[in-house]
């Protein structure tokens, strides 16, 4: 295994800019992110350094402005590539996967901002190019969402990629575990859909039944069946409509 760390956009723009990262704090997240730069130049792990830069008309990361610059905390830290990208994916338009190709890398961790955009663009399309990925669960973070489709939380929002990535995109691991394993030299374990979708497959019939709600019954009756709406949710008539429906 040859990894690299692939620091992603830790840029003013998400420190006192107009993204500012509430979760996990950057109290958190920072400290990690510098800590694992640290151990990797130490242990000889190619560290890549991500900017994203944007046009100079742009609301945010405006070529020229402070928000586009790398903050403090990294800028000048030892690194073996920089990497400038325009758009969510670090490898989109960039160099970055004949870099690593030409360095022999096939494992790469992600640390950097933001969890669902960058840090996730990044993740799959490196899965997609048949490198393993690593991705740090508290040297990364967002910011609240709102728009037309809903509001969500900062830390639901970061939990729920997490836990989605580490289906078979991503082994997800706290800075602490990741520099265990880089210690020992061993693989950070990932999960797959099967596994991480184990509890819906023992819900019992009634849950099945309760989270498909007016959908089963518009099918039961599309299905042929007898079983009066108000009767769904009898253990034995359930059974019934369970097996008709496939459940």
């Amino acid at each position: 295994m040859n990894r690299a760390l692939i620091v992603i956009d830790v840029q003013n723009e998400y420190v006192d800019g107009k993204l500012p990262i509430g979760y996990p704090s950057l109290h958190v997240s920072i400290p990690n992110i510098m800590m694992a730069m640290d151990v990797a130049a130490d242990a000889h792990v190619p560290v890549v350094v991500v900017q994203h830069v944007a046009g100079a008309s742009s609301p945010i990361f405006a070529a020229g402005g402070r928000g586009v610059e790398l903050h403090e905390s990294i800028a000048d830290k030892p690194r073996d590539h920089l990497v400038q990208k325009s758009a969510a994916s670090a490898f989109d338009g960039t160099d970055l996967a004949a870099w690593l190709a030409d360095a022999g890398i096939d494992t790469i961790t992600i640390a950097g901002y933001m969890t669902q955009n960058c840090d996730e663009a990044t993740a799959r399309d490196a899965t997609q190019r048949g490198l393993t990925v690593e991705l740090l669960s508290d040297a990364t973070g967002t910011l609240d969402l709102a728009n037309s489709a809903g509001t969500v939380s900062a830390q639901a929002l970061h939990e729920s990629v997490l836990v989605t990535l580490q289906t078979g995109f991503a082994a997800v691991a706290t800075t602490s575990q990741w520099l265990d394993a880089l210690r020992s030299g061993s693989e950070l374990a990932l999960s797959n859909v099967f596994s991480s979708t184990e509890p819906a497959r023992h819900l019992s019939l009634h849950e099945k039944l309760g989270r498909f709600g007016a959908a089963t019954r518009e099918r039961a009756e599309e299905a042929g069946s007898n079983v009066e709406a108000t009767e769904i949710e009898d253990a034995g008539l359930g059974e019934m409509l369970g097996t008709r429906l496939g459940f």
